[in-house]
């Protein structure tokens, strides 16, 4: 889901490259004359083995082949896509993370991952300096122009209630005529006002918008039963929803007509056009693991099964 968000760390991403890299087991020359990294047979993700698929691996690049490893940029922390495991230090986990894990652990490479402002991050891949992004990246026609996407998630706006939801929020609509929560100047603040009209047109009245200047300020309304619900990104809800207070404090209302949320809008790993091998190998890689569940489990794992898709698309973005 992010277009615009700048809001990852200042962290060099020359010094991290080189404490990934110097930390790969060496079996030969890679590019730039590192050593080439030897990725395991198998590798343990969400609680799946995944193993490696040939074929899939013969298909890759042959830089990719020779280096073993993909060069993947991502802006951390942007929770559940991609966070710190403990802040200040370097070691990374998250939804992107571990779905690159698992790609990479398909084909037989590595997928190391380098921590890069989002801003930079398309930049640095028309430079040579990454092959991929993964990093909540919104698939769109302007990016299509530059680099090529492999579609894992498509995700919008959702609703947050308190556990057990005792409002009964199911859609929208129900919203009208109470509180809700909303962090200032999002598209989730845009989306309720917008939805003001429908309200009128069903006779109701408007929905009563609090604005907070950050979501977690607007969960501890939520918490002290000031307003009925929250809408913030349905990512960011399923994880708020998954680990605060173990689980036990909120839930998302999943609307059968938006399951991935409102406004949903497909989020892609952004590939190199210059490597047109690589982009086809990671969409059968995904495509594999939705297959025999492991995507599931990942998506699982943080909360967030219903922005799952059920195909690896290619530049789903349509307009």
């Amino acid at each position: 889901m992010k277009y615009a968000h700048v809001s990852g760390r200042a962290v060099t991403a020359a010094a991290l490259t080189t404490t990934v890299l110097l930390a790969l087991a060496g079996c030969g020359e890679g590019r730039d004359g590192v050593a080439a990294a030897k990725a395991p047979a198998s590798l343990e993700v969400a609680g799946v083995t995944v193993k490696k698929d040939a074929k899939l691996h013969e298909a890759l690049p042959d830089a990719v082949k020779k280096s073993g490893t993909v060069r993947v940029a991502t802006d951390v922390p942007y929770a559940p896509f991609e966070m710190f495991v403990t802040e200040g230090e370097k070691e990374l986990t998250g939804l992107d993370y571990d779905l690159g894990q698992a790609i990479g652990a398909r084909l037989g490479v590595k997928f190391a991952f380098t921590p890069q402002k989002f801003d930079g991050i398309v930049p640095a891949i028309q430079a040579g300096k990454f092959d991929v992004a993964m990093s909540a990246m919104t698939d769109n026609k302007e990016r299509q122009a530059v680099v090529d996407f492999v579609d894992y998630s498509v995700s919008g706006s959702g609703i947050m209630v308190v556990k057990g939801n005792p409002a009964k929020i199911t859609t929208l609509d129900d919203l009208c005529g109470k509180k809700v929560a909303v962090q200032a100047a999002t598209n989730q603040l845009d989306l309720l006002k917008g939805h003001q009209k429908k309200c009128g047109k069903a006779g109701g009245s408007e929905i009563a918008i609090q604005t907070f200047p950050k979501d977690s300020d607007a969960q501890l309304a939520l918490r002290a039963n000031k307003v009925v619900a929250q809408v913030l990104t349905k990512p960011a809800a399923g994880w708020t929803a998954k680990t605060a207070d173990g689980g036990q404090a909120f839930e998302v209302v999943d609307d059968p007509a938006a399951t991935g949320g409102y406004n949903a809008s497909p989020n892609g790993i952004a590939v190199s056009k210059k490597l047109p091998e690589l982009t086809d190998a990671i969409q059968k890689a995904l495509q594999s693991l939705i297959d025999d569940g492991t995507a599931t489990k990942i998506f699982e794992k943080y909360g967030v099964a219903s922005i799952a898709v059920k195909e690896a698309t290619r530049n789903a973005a349509v307009d």
